[in-house]
């Protein structure tokens, strides 16, 4: 180390000035990488926006799919989105939150266990369009569903449900373990200690995670292409129990028809769908970090 004149001033050498050189280096690089991921997406939407905003109104909105650009719409693949999206979250966060709890809370801490965890770890990694596989193979073929909604909703509450346990299994880590002990302390029973604190406390990061897997939920398409969701479907979906081994559509599954017809007007279509699908997945997302700000309050 070496002092400068008229003051105290510290300067690393050797060893240590190379690791806080490096370091600087590092944050700087990691900066600029951050930067240009930014400004790439902002060329992209700025591309997007002019391309899509012209074709993007309430007819739009409101018109099925056409073979003639200027009378197609989105209103069969937002409805089919809505509620492939609805029976998506209930089947998988029952299960998700469920098994979270077990895995905190009751489960012996043995080798079955980190089996269970490095799995789901695993599988929170795997290709959703292995998940598509899967649902073909299991929903649509031995089930006997179809490419239908209930079909199409299992195969996503699959593909969302290792991130979803992940994601409730750190909510519920956060909670102190001082409360856990208060209250059985204090005569509850375990469950009445998951039931009353732990789950009230962890429910922030409960819902959050959840929210953020619906919005890579709601982008998804190679799944649902594989499970054979239709691109075509000029009809709303029977939004009621029977309804759901109807045939259906969702806006990513449409915005991919439209992307890969050669007339160009149709790609501006695309582009207007993918307009409304990053509104939707920008408002999952704000929605997410506004649900956990109010539990965290109360």
């Amino acid at each position: 180390m070496s002092a400068a004149r008229g003051g105290f001033h510290l300067r690393a050498e050797g060893r240590v000035a190379r690791r806080q050189a490096w370091s600087r280096a590092s944050r700087w690089a990691l900066l600029g990488a951050t930067l240009l991921g930014l400004v790439v997406l902002l060329i992209l939407g700025i591309d997007n926006a002019i391309a899509g905003l012209p074709a993007l109104d309430w007819d739009f909105l409101t018109s099925y799919p056409s073979r003639f650009a200027e009378r197609a719409g989105i209103r069969s693949s937002v409805l089919g989105s809505v509620w492939v999206l609805v029976f998506t979250v209930l089947f998988a966060i029952a299960l998700a939150v469920g098994s979270a709890v077990w895995m905190e809370e009751f489960a012996p801490r043995n080798a079955v266990l980190t089996v269970v965890r490095l799995n789901i770890a695993n599988l929170a990694g795997v290709p959703s369009i292995i998940y598509g596989i899967l649902g073909l193979a299991v929903f649509v073929r031995l089930l006997s569903l179809g490419p239908s909604i209930l079909a199409g909703a299992l195969t996503l509450a699959l593909m969302i449900l290792p991130m979803t346990v992940i994601t409730s299994v750190e909510a519920i880590n956060q909670v102190p373990p001082s409360i856990r002990e208060g209250s059985l302390a204090l005569g509850a029973t375990r469950w009445q200690t998951v039931w009353r604190h732990v789950l009230p406390g962890a429910m922030p990061g409960i819902m959050t995670g959840v929210i953020l897997a619906v919005a890579r939920a709601a982008g998804e398409t190679a799944a649902l292409i594989m499970i054979g969701a239709f691109t075509f479907i000029a009809f709303d979906p029977d939004l009621s129990f029977g309804g759901l081994l109807d045939s259906f559509t969702t806006l990513p599954i449409q915005i991919y028809n439209w992307t890969i017809r050669p007339q160009p007007e149709f790609r501006a279509n695309a582009a207007a769908g993918i307009i409304v699908l990053m509104i939707a997945v920008i408002g999952l997302n704000a929605l997410a970090l506004v649900v956990r700000d109010r539990l965290r309050r109360n």
